[in-house]
Order: C-alpha cells, then sequence, then structure tokens
C-alpha cells in the first residue's frame, strides 16, 4: 500500500459488543509490514487493557488483523496501518486518524534513522528501506504512545477538531471533484477543437486533391501543346495546298 492507511471491519470477536460500547474511540490499531504482514506496531485502547480478559480479547483481533494482512498482495511495498472503531464511528474519521497515524510513523522512523546514521557517520535511508530491514515483530512498540495520544484526539467524533477535520477532507474531495470535472470539460473542448481541425483538413485535403490533378492536367497541356500546334499547321498547310 506503500504507506496508504487501510481501514477494514474485523470479524465480530466474543467480547467485542462489551469492549466497543465503552468508547467511540479507535480501540485497536495495527502496523504491519505488507510483504508478509509482520506486524511492526500493536495498539490496544485503554478499555479494553483494563478488563480482565482484555489480552484475550486482543489476542483475539490480533490473529483477525493477521488473516487480512495475508490476503494482502505480498509483491507490495510498504506499510499497511489497520484500526478497529466503533460500529458507529465515521468512516472517514477513522482514515483521517490512519493518514495522521501513517505520517507520524514516518516521522517516527526518520528521527531513528537520522540519529542512527550520525552515530555510524553515514547516510540517512529512506524509511520504507528501514521497513525491509526489519527482522521482529514490535520493532517499533515504542510509537504505542504516540498512537495512544492521536487516539486521544479522535476520541469524540463530535468535538470541534474533528468536525473541523471532516470539513477539511470534505472541502479537499469537493476540490478535487471540481477539478476532474474541469479536466473533463478541458477535454470535450478538445475533441470537439481536434473535429474542427479533422473537418478542416478534411477540406483542405479535397482542395489539395483537385489542385493536384488541376496541376497533372496542365503538366500534360504543356507536354502536348508543342505537338498539337505543330499537327495543327501541317494540317492546314496540305488542306491549302491540295483544296484551295
Amino acid at each position: 500500500n506503500d504507506g496508504n492507511p487501510l481501514c477494514s471491519e474485523f470479524p465480530r470477536a466474543p467480547l467485542e459488543r462489551a469492549a466497543v460500547g465503552r468508547s467511540s474511540m479507535p480501540l485497536l490499531t495495527f502496523v504491519a509490514r505488507v510483504n508478509d504482514g509482520m506486524l511492526l506496531v500493536a495498539s490496544m485502547e485503554h478499555t479494553l487493557m483494563g478488563q480482565s480478559d482484555g489480552q484475550e480479547t486482543l489476542d483475539v483481533y490480533k490473529s483477525q488483523a493477521k488473516q487480512i494482512f495475508k490476503r494482502l498482495n505480498p509483491r507490495s511495498l510498504g506499510i499497511c496501518y489497520l484500526t478497529l472503531c466503533d460500529k458507529g464511528y465515521p468512516k472517514r474519521l477513522a482514515f483521517l486518524y490512519l493518514d495522521e497515524i501513517h505520517n507520524e510513523f514516518v516521522n517516527h522512523l526518520t528521527e531513528i534513522e537520522e540519529k542512527k546514521a550520525r552515530d555510524e557517520g553515514r547516510q540517512t535511508q529512506d524509511w520504507d528501506r528501514q521497513i525491509d530491514l526489519v527482522e521482529r515483530p514490535y520493532a517499533y512498540i515504542k510509537f504505542d504512545k504516540t498512537i495512544k495520544k492521536k487516539g486521544k484526539d479522535f476520541a469524540n467524533p463530535n468535538s470541534r477538531s474533528n468536525t473541523g477535520r471532516l470539513s477539511e477532507d470534505l472541502h479537499d474531495i469537493h476540490n478535487i471533484m471540481k477539478k476532474n470535472i474541469n479536466e473533463v470539460l478541458k477535454r470535450g473542448e478538445g475533441l470537439e477543437s481536434m473535429a474542427e481541425v479533422s473537418k478542416k483538413l478534411q477540406s483542405e485535403s479535397s482542395n489539395f486533391k483537385w489542385g493536384a490533378k488541376k496541376v497533372s492536367l496542365m503538366a500534360q497541356w504543356q507536354q502536348y501543346a508543342p505537338l498539337v500546334a505543330v499537327g495543327g499547321v501541317v494540317f492546314v498547310v496540305l488542306l491549302l495546298k491540295y483544296f484551295l
């Protein structure tokens, strides 16, 4: 997915209703490598962790998440982001949450790589290259703190900040749609212009064809005109000699 967020609905687990009913915020967030589904971070919201059987619930969702990750194209590169929310949580806001998680995670990877490169006296590598070199699951478990902080920011869909996010996103979508419509209209104008040019070329082609034929006739006339003139003179001489 090249770091694109993924929002998916998990199969229903036994404790899902009890867990989800306590909060509308993102309850579980997973960050995984696409090509093999290796989990890099798994963050669990505190309402699940506070339950006596919270670990069992987490294990169920981890298993379900891994099933989803296995369905991804193994030839693809990058990171997949997946979250579990209340059924009533706005899907668009969940995608915006994952998008911010992606941006924060890339910044986290960049900071780690820059520090490591300074210590080792070498040039920095791209973040996607770092992901390819990870050998163990949960290698970035410290990023869990950032996920929890973002989860609190997105906890209430009706908060001013989240309604602002949704409004801004809708505005961006509107601008994209407007741009696409304008491009389609421009293509339409281009097609009309091409049709006019084609008609003009066709007309000019007909004129050129007639002009070429005319030139050919004139060339033939110039070629045979002297012979016709000589033949005419001979005919007149003979006519005068024998009939007059």
